[in-house]
């Protein structure tokens, strides 16, 4: 169910993106970031970039978080926020994590699900 939630976090993120403020000049690649400017760091390129998470980035692929999140972003932290990053991190991922999982699994108590017998002589 966590392999879902995340993979769900990453298609669709509740956060378009973070604000954040250059607070010395900055060289980022060949980029030169100057002191004092605002930058927004767009979720959606980093969580839909096919260099970070493979040629199949648009499809719904739980299986990417089976070993974890480092895992799957092959270490660079930077890779996978749904919750923000670094020191400004909303600390109550676990508990919206956990959250999710309660509410999951008392709607899926009421489902039943089966597999309906086929007749071999119709095909």
């Amino acid at each position: 169910m966590t392999m879902i939630i995340y993979e769900t976090l990453r298609l669709y993120g509740a956060i378009n993106g973070l604000p954040r403020k250059v607070t010395r000049e900055v060289q980022v690649g060949k980029l030169a970031l100057p002191a004092s400017i605002d930058l927004l760091i767009a979720r959606a390129a980093l969580h839909h970039d096919p260099q970070l998470w493979g040629d199949d980035v648009h499809l719904f692929k739980p299986e990417r978080f089976a070993e974890g999140i480092a895992k799957a972003t092959n270490y660079n932290a930077a890779a996978f926020f749904p919750f923000g990053l670094g020191p400004r991190f909303c600390v109550v991922m676990t508990f919206a994590t956990t959250e999710t999982k309660i509410a999951l699994s008392m709607i899926l108590q009421r489902y039943t699900i089966y597999q309906e017998k086929r007749d071999s002589n119709r095909d």
